[in-house]
């Protein structure tokens, strides 16, 4: 698997990375079993980047992944986690809640150190907290040790500068925001983002299920333009023998400045199969009839967290 260096920091992290979100039964029922599998083989497919959270199936994630993780060489593997979220509408940034989730999830995980820190979803909350509260908390902690770097995630564009026109962290987190269909990531933050040595994360890559063959979830809030291109795009690809997900996985990954692009699933068949599509070439000439597809709904999107955060 490549690597890339996350901004001036001295990780290296695979172009793939594996999302944790699915081991806590965040969109169906798993078995320990399925869960044991989907890390074994993630790290055995290069893919050593581990991304998760406290909200993810409410600390579910955190723990089965301590479980999955048990006896593998901690220096095999580089560990994300978040905190700040916790539940669909339970947010907490407070620097007494800042020092207590770093502990929870390093007892969860089974370690004595993080590799990357994130304040999770920020948009939710008035940000300016982030800066004067949480950050400077994360600071702390990441000067005792516990955690090696820190930094934030979340959905609006607007979040990364409103942050670090203020302060600096060591890395950032978007998700769903570059795609086959939405480049506004790398067209309005990450030329920003490597001007400041700010290491860049990309999760997301089949813009939640969007651009797979799989039925779209009730949830998924892009347009119905969006959704109607999309279906069109998945018919085309598979007129040609190929999926979408293929060319979405690939496209995403193939972004020089983007260090990884996280991808999660609890189901090892699934984990082996992007392995696989990351060491092949992409196939440029359905890449452009794709994108010309997408070209009349071109970066729409939708809104996330409070209206001015966006």
């Amino acid at each position: 698997m490549q690597t890339r260096r996350l901004g001036k920091t001295d990780l290296h992290l695979p172009v793939l990375s594996f999302g944790a979100s699915s081991l806590g039964a965040e969109f169906r029922s798993v078995t320990l079993d399925e869960v044991l599998a989907s890390v074994r083989v993630a790290l055995d497919c290069g893919l050593t980047m581990i991304d998760t959270s406290p909200f993810y199936g409410r600390g579910m994630s955190e723990v089965l992944l301590g479980v999955a993780l048990k006896g593998v060489p901690r220096e095999s593997y580089t560990l994300c986690t978040k905190l700040g979220r916790y539940d669909l509408q339970h947010f907490d940034f407070s620097a007494k809640r800042v020092a207590e989730s770093v502990d929870v999830s390093l007892h969860r995980l089974g370690t004595d150190h993080l590799d990357i820190i994130l304040c999770h979803d920020i948009e939710f909350v008035p940000m300016q907290q982030i800066v004067d509260e949480t950050l400077p908390a994360l600071r702390k902690i990441q000067q005792a040790g516990k955690v090696r770097y820190i930094g934030f995630s979340g959905y609006p564009m607007k979040i990364f500068r409103f942050i670090l026109d203020q302060t600096d962290v060591d890395c950032v987190l978007s998700y769903n925001q570059y795609t086959l269909q939405n480049t506004r990531f790398a067209d309005e933050v990450v030329p920003y983002l490597k001007a400041r040595g700010v290491g860049v994360m990309n999760a997301g890559p089949f813009s939640a299920r969007l651009l797979t063959n799989a039925p779209l979830p009730a949830w998924l809030k892009e347009p119905e333009t969006v959704k109607a291109a999309a279906r069109r795009a998945a018919a085309l690809c598979a007129s040609r023998g190929t999926d979408i997900a293929k060319l979405a996985l690939q496209f995403s990954l193939a972004h020089g400045d983007i260090a990884t692009t996280v991808a999660g699933s609890a189901n090892p068949n699934n984990i082996r199969t992007w392995a696989k599509w990351a060491a092949e070439p992409i196939d440029t000439a359905l890449l452009a009839e794709v994108q010309a597809i997408f070209a009349p709904v071109k970066n729409l999107g939708h809104a996330e967290g409070l209206p001015e955060n966006n």
